[in-house]
This record gives structure tokens, sequence and C-alpha cells, in this order.
């Protein structure tokens, strides 16, 4: 028997022999009715009989008061602790609050009663049993309450497919409490659960290697939705494929590539796969090399860049962090110019409209200045060599 059963019947104890002392001074005038309360049934006298029925009906008709004066308690409890777990959880745990009272009054009321060995023994089993039942009852409420409080948010932070396998995972986790809370039962009652558990796990693992490919996409889809690199309508690039994420499974994330082709990589891959979120830019970027024929003058030049970075840095499209426009390189054909910039929008279109504007301004940075743009050739010198002709 664990503490809290030796505590009750301890209690149930001494609330008997005061019960006793106050009925031996109100009838101690009479002793027909110290006998009749000293009349046996199976075992016990009538007095104790008495004392265990009105204990149990004054629990039964206190339960709901005692109950909300738990309830008031926990939350005063709760409330100096400034948790977040408040009225509403107290007030869905209230139907097994009552039940934990009449078990209370239950323990209380037969601690008086004296029974032979086994009838003991079958009394404090049963009040074993109806804890593992409450503590299972309570478990399916919390579960409850918290996929209820946070239902809100994961509709909102995740998809669809998120949301029912939260839904899902709730159902699961209460089957494996009512599947623990049986064996706990079981082997109260003196059943041998050991070929049980032994059976289950047989087959648990059974079931693992067999689906072996689809646990691994289920955990890689729970990655997916803990780390969120992505989410439905984001450009992902993978070793894979490329494309807009159009759903993400439970087995795997369908990807629309840009020839409208829908592909569907196993999460298990994403998972382990390095992936590039194009949509997630705060910014992008232009790179590129301005070429420059060899004509060009040492004051053409200074005056190109100049002009093209005035351009640049006074262009609201442009992102002023980062700004690069240096002649860098004598090409085999030309004078290049390195120019890497970035644009604020990151939607394509508006990007290649920026772009389209840049270049065309450079152009006629390039063609103000009197400057041309080269294009890879080749000067061939042919050398001419003076012969003397010999008569033969």
């Amino acid at each position: 028997m664990d503490n809290n059963a030796t505590y009750t019947m301890k209690l149930g104890k001494e609330l008997y022999s005061t019960f006793e002392l106050l009925f031996s001074k109100w009838f101690s005038v009479s002793n027909e009715i110290k006998d009749i309360f000293a009349y046996e049934i199976l075992g016990n006298s009538l007095s104790r009989w008495i004392f265990s029925l009105l204990t149990f009906i004054l629990f039964f008709i206190l339960r709901k008061q005692l109950t909300k004066v738990i309830q008031n308690i926990l939350n005063k409890i709760s409330d100096s602790l400034q948790s977040s777990i408040n009225t509403p959880f107290f007030n869905t745990i209230h139907k097994p609050l009552q039940w934990i009272i009449l078990l209370v009054g239950f323990n209380i009321s037969i601690s008086a009663l004296h029974f032979n060995n086994e009838t003991d023994k079958f009394l404090i089993t049963l009040s074993h049993s109806f804890r593992i039942f409450l503590f299972a009852w309570i478990l399916f409420l919390v579960i409850d309450f918290l996929y209820s409080g946070s239902k809100l948010l994961i509709r909102k932070k995740y998809n669809q497919s998120f949301y029912n396998f939260m839904n899902l995972s709730r159902k699961f986790v209460k089957i494996i409490i009512g599947i623990v809370s049986i064996i706990f039962f079981l082997d109260l009652w003196g059943y041998n659960v050991n070929g049980l558990v032994a059976s289950l796990g047989l087959v648990g693992m059974a079931v693992a290697l067999a689906a072996q490919d689809t646990t691994k996409n289920i955990f890689g889809a729970l990655m997916i939705f803990a780390d969120t690199p992505f989410k439905v309508g984001d450009w992902i690039q993978t070793p894979q494929t490329e494309g807009f994420i159009e759903e993400i499974g439970m087995r795997s994330t369908k990807v629309r590539t840009f020839e409208d082709a829908l592909v569907s990589v196993p999460n298990g891959i994403v998972a382990n796969a390095s992936i590039i979120n194009w949509s997630a830019m705060t910014k992008r970027r232009i790179k590129f090399y301005l070429s420059l024929t060899y004509s060009t003058t040492p004051a053409q030049m200074k005056n190109i860049l100049k002009e093209m970075r005035e351009l640049l840095q006074n262009d609201p499209d442009i992102d002023q962090k980062t700004i690069f426009v240096n002649f860098t390189d004598y090409n085999s054909s030309s004078l290049d110019v390195f120019c890497y910039f970035f644009t604020k929008s990151t939607v394509w279109g508006e990007y290649l409209s920026v772009k389209e504007r840049i270049n065309l301004e450079f152009m006629q940075i390039v063609h103000n200045n009197g400057a041309s743009f080269a294009f890879p050739s080749q000067s061939i010198y042919i050398e001419k060599n003076q012969t003397r002709s010999i008569d033969v």
C-alpha cells in the first residue's frame, strides 16, 4: 500500500475513533442503545457501518462544494505564480476532481471496517483501480486542453496537413495512455502482463522495420514543421528540384517547377538536404562585368566610374549598403568594370525592370563619355620580310 493510501486509512481510523467516542458519551445512559450499536454485521459493529455509510454520504453530498474550494485554491496559486494555466484548465478537470473526492470518501469509509484479508485486499485493489482510471482521465483532459488551446495557433502558422497531423498525434498519445493504463490495471489485479508487454514490443519493432521509409518521412515532416525552413508558396531550390512549394504533407513535399510540373520529394530527403529559400531574400543581387574597349582613356574611365556610382547611390530602388563599381581587370580584348549591387525588391518582375533600367542608364553614361563597349576580337600584325631574288 502506498503512502497516500496509508495516510487515508490512518485518517479514517482516527475519525472513527472520534466518532465512537462521541457516540459512547451521547448514549452512555442507555445500555440497550450500546448493545444495538455493538451488534455485528459481517464482522463489523453497527456503529462502524453507520460511520462508513455516513462518511461516504457526506462526501457524496459535499463533492461539488469541495471541488469549488479546491478550484479556488488552485486559481489563487496560479495567480500568485503568474501562470498561464488558469481557470479554464481547472474547469476542465472539475468532474475528475469530484470523483477524486468520492474516492477519498470511499477510502475513509472502508478504513473503519474490518474484513478478512481477501476482502481487504479486494477493496484496496478496487480503490487503486479507480485511481488509475482517474489519472488516465485527467491526462486525457490535459491533452485535449493543450490541443484546443494551440489549435488556432497551429492553423495560423502551419498548413492543414500539420493541423491534421497534430490531431492524429493527440489521438495516438491518448491510445498510448489507455494501453499503459490497461497494463497497470491488469497487473494490479494479478494478471501476468510480461507476455503482453513483450508482444507489444515485438509488434512495434516489426511495424517500425516494415515502415522504415514511412517513419523516416514522418520524422522528416516533423523536422520541417519544427524548423520551418519554408512554407507553402515559397520558391526553393534543392539538389533534387527547384520551384514553388505547393503542399507540405506527412510523406512528401510537393514542388511546382517553373515548367509547371509537380514534383513530390520525400520529406526524409528534404529534411537532410541543403535548401535555398529564395523567397526569404530581403534583397536581390545584380552582378556583372561591363567591358570597355582599350581605346578608353583614363579620364574617360574615371568619369564613367564616377557617374555610375552616383547613379546607383541616388537610385531609390537600389540598396545603399552594398555598392561596388570598380575598374578591376585588363582582359585580353577589354577593360573590365566590376558592377555589384542589390535591388530592394525581391519580386522577379520588379527586379528585372530595375536591372533593365540600370543597364540602359549605364549604356547612356558610356555613350555620353565617348567610350564604347568591347567585344571579343583579335588584332593580327603581319610583318613583311624583304627578300632578294637569286638568278640561277
